[in-house]
């Protein structure tokens, strides 16, 4: 079984965390490092990815500035997201295979592992007895309306839809390495969501653990959680994980 390394980074502004994953990506390529799990959480941040839409960021420079939040366009899949503390962020190093002249990873399925980040997340949020999963034809991870309904903060008609409690989006570089990852809400301010269209889905509502569960598990509960399923999922030792 081959190990997989877990750095477990704390509080990091969102660029420093972006140029330590290009650092990681590369050294993984060259084979100079196993495959890699980041976690952390991140100061305010919306980030939008390729084919993000600017209109989807509903808040002007002034109340962005009020708030503290700063904004990022990244080479990750789907459109605008938040991140911020109380949210757990995963980013996973894993090679998938090279690219070919085209840009196609040919050896690999990626859209099978998107749906793999999401089991990991499935599994973690079923090991402190949380029910999600998959919605057809979205990325991230859902609970249906039966447990969205216990989101008090919630409007009454989005008690009636799923919810989401987990985006998800990734890219893959040239040398096949995975990017990006997963941002799982914990405990952030929701508050911070009413500044985007988040995903471009305005249909469904963003809800967190500390809307759901009571009582609510710790971060450092939910990393347990997170490494012990993504040790399963992408069948790796996790090798302890590091403070850096």
């Amino acid at each position: 079984m081959m190990v997989c390394e877990i750095h477990d980074l704390g509080l990091m502004e969102y660029q420093p965390a972006w140029d330590l994953q290009n650092r990681f990506a590369a050294e993984v390529a060259r084979g100079e490092r196993p495959p890699t799990l980041l976690l952390l959480e991140h100061p305010h941040t919306y980030t939008f990815g390729r084919k993000g839409q600017a209109e989807n960021l509903l808040w002007d420079q002034e109340q962005l500035n009020e708030r503290g939040a700063a904004v990022h366009w990244v080479d990750r899949g789907g459109d605008v997201t938040y991140h911020g503390p109380g949210q757990l962020v995963g980013y996973p190093l894993i090679a998938l295979g090279k690219l070919d002249q085209q840009a196609r990873i040919p050896q690999v399925d990626y859209i099978g592992y998107v749906r793999n980040l999401e089991k990991v997340l499935i599994k973690a949020l079923a090991g402190i007895g949380l029910v999600s999963g998959q919605l057809n034809g979205k990325t991230g991870v859902w609970v249906q309306a039966d447990v969205a309904s216990r989101c008090s903060r919630c409007r009454p008609e989005d008690r009636k839809k799923p919810a989401k409690i987990a985006a998800v989006g990734v890219k893959v570089d040239a040398q096949g390495i995975t990017r990006h990852g997963f941002a799982l809400n914990v405990n952030p301010d929701m508050s911070y969501f009413d500044g985007i269209i988040p995903c471009g889905i305005a249909d469904y509502p963003v809800v967190s653990l500390a809307d759901l569960c009571s009582p609510l598990p710790s971060m450092e509960t939910m990393k347990e959680q997170v490494v012990h399923a993504f040790g399963e999922v992408f069948a790796c030792e996790t090798a302890g994980v590091t403070y850096d």
